[in-house]
């Protein structure tokens, strides 16, 4: 190796994560490289990284079995990020047969140790009853302290649990300001549920702003959905107006 190389590592592993994150996001194809180097050094950031460029195909070639080998290194050093990983990989079956009971052992290790991301999926595989037995209490559990750490996605599952009482008892006046909050933190999903909540209310310009937001960051299916809900709802001119404009983009 290189006399140039250990110098590059020590000076990656001083970076903080979001860095490292940003500076490996730059120019994939020529990144990989350095990237792989400094992950066979065994800085748990960069192997975290090169799992994610196998795991996408981001500047090397797409491998999901590797990707894991990568995962299951960075978090064998306690790299939460990772570990999180790890569990996604055995939940969806990438370069692996899909496990769920394995899956809410990893997102287990990293939500108890405050993970956001880990305490949102394992919310997800309580409330499906995936690897775990179904429990909605457990699943607004950990929902919610993944929702105090402003995850935008789970601010919105919280939400969706009061309305629908899953875990804890209804209440539409808190669903909606979580659903307010989630849309405020640029959570398409948020989004639509707030704007619905403010259609039910009867604030038809505040809900045609929202539903257009949700529009813009959502996939076709949700700018369908949109469209659809506006359509039922078109009584109102800047409804009609707005699903007229929306029509043209799915």
């Amino acid at each position: 190796m290189p006399a140039g190389s250990a110098t590059i590592t020590s000076l990656l592993a001083h970076m903080s994560g979001p860095r490292l994150t940003a500076l490996f996001a730059q120019e994939p194809h020529r990144a990989a490289d350095w990237v792989y180097v400094t992950a066979v050094e065994g800085l748990p950031q960069a192997q975290l990284c090169y799992g994610r460029m196998l795991l996408e195909g981001t500047g090397v070639v797409k491998d999901p079995i590797a990707a894991l080998v990568w995962f299951r290194r960075a978090a064998a050093r306690g790299d939460l990020d990772a570990i999180n990983m790890v569990g996604r990989c055995l939940d969806n079956g990438w370069g692996v047969e899909a496990d769920p009971a394995a899956a809410a052992v990893q997102y287990s290790r990293a939500a108890d140790a405050g993970h956001a991301w880990a305490q949102y999926n394992l919310g997800h595989l309580y409330l499906d009853g995936r690897g775990v037995a179904q429990d909605f209490v457990r699943a607004f559990g950990y929902y919610s302290r993944a929702a105090e750490q402003q995850h935008e996605r789970a601010m919105n599952l919280v939400g969706r649990c009061c309305e629908e009482g899953w875990g804890t008892p209804r209440d539409g006046e808190t669903a909606a300001a979580w659903y307010r909050r989630s849309a405020e933190g640029g959570y398409f999903r948020g989004q639509y549920n707030w704007a619905s909540t403010l259609l039910k209310e009867g604030r038809w310009n505040e809900a045609a702003t929202w539903f257009e937001r949700a529009a813009a960051g959502g996939s076709a299916a949700v700018r369908q959905a949109v469209i659809d809900t506006l359509m039922r709802a078109a009584a109102r001119g800047v409804l009609r107006d707005l699903a007229e404009r929306l029509q043209g983009t799915v």
